[in-house]
């Protein structure tokens, strides 16, 4: 196997089986939460882990709600309220302690499996109101913020456990955080990715072709945690025309 990206989007279907294999992960890790495991810092600066959770769970039912939805020809926005009704649902639900935050994101769980399921091969395409796209973008960003979340809250597999599906996704998904004015060049150097001349190929490249060579070296989950925002087991590193140097400076998420 080898870091080469995909040739085409990700199977529907696949992410689906990849998001319950996911909800399924979280649910098994609720019960050991503890009310001072929730106070506990998560991985996002000013955030506790139960502000996560709390995120979990309401972009879960957020998504579950736009599937809903979309298999009655409707739209509806995501949160009721718009993005400051997020916010402050999030922050009011950190204030939860364990056990009602453990019921919450499993009712979150529960709903989100139902609507998903409910999903038919010729659904995909259907209207939804989240960024204007279709049922499947909306099933991969639940995908996406499920997985990064989970890790967020340090309660599962950290980005060095993210598998080669979901780091091609991402990479592909936050191609807008590129930095501005270089070419962007990320080289995986991961076992099994050297070919025939003995170098590894760059597995995304970002920005105009006359632009200054930026090339990032490292394992395709640290390219990828690194481009998300996130700290990576092995740091990657930077090289300007062969010479090492800084990592560029990211644009926000998209």
């Amino acid at each position: 196997m080898t870091d080469a990206a995909p040739a085409g989007p990700p199977d529907a279907a696949a992410v689906r089986a990849a998001v319950a294999a996911g909800q399924e992960r979280l649910r098994a890790l609720l019960p050991g939460l503890t009310d001072p495991a929730v106070r506990e810092p998560s991985a996002l600066p000013g955030w506790s882990r139960a502000h996560v959770l709390s995120h979990i769970e309401g972009i879960g039912l957020a998504m579950a709600r736009q599937a809903r939805a979309a298999l009655h020809g409707e739209l509806v926005e995501p949160y009721d309220g718009g993005f400051p009704a997020r916010t402050a649902a999030i922050e009011e639900g950190a204030r939860r302690g364990a056990a009602e935050l453990r019921a919450a994101v499993g009712a979150a769980l529960d709903e989100a499996s139902a609507a998903w399921a409910a999903v038919g091969p010729g659904d995909w395409s259907r209207p939804v109101r989240y960024r204007d796209g279709d049922l499947r973008g909306a099933l991969l960003c639940w995908w996406r913020e499920l997985a990064v979340h989970t890790a967020d809250a340090r309660l599962g597999p950290g980005p060095a456990q993210w598998p080669r599906e979901l780091c091609h996704h991402l990479l592909e998904y936050l191609a807008p955080r590129a930095p501005e004015g270089v070419r962007l060049v990320l080289v995986p150097v991961d076992q099994g990715t050297a070919h025939a001349e003995g170098t590894a190929r760059p597995v995304r490249e970002y920005g105009p072709a006359g632009a200054p060579v930026v090339t990032v070296r490292g394992p395709l989950t640290a390219l990828t945690a690194w481009l998300a925002g996130r700290e990576p087991d092995a740091p990657p590193a930077a090289d300007r025309a062969g010479a090492a140097g800084p990592l560029p400076e990211l644009r926000p998420w998209p």
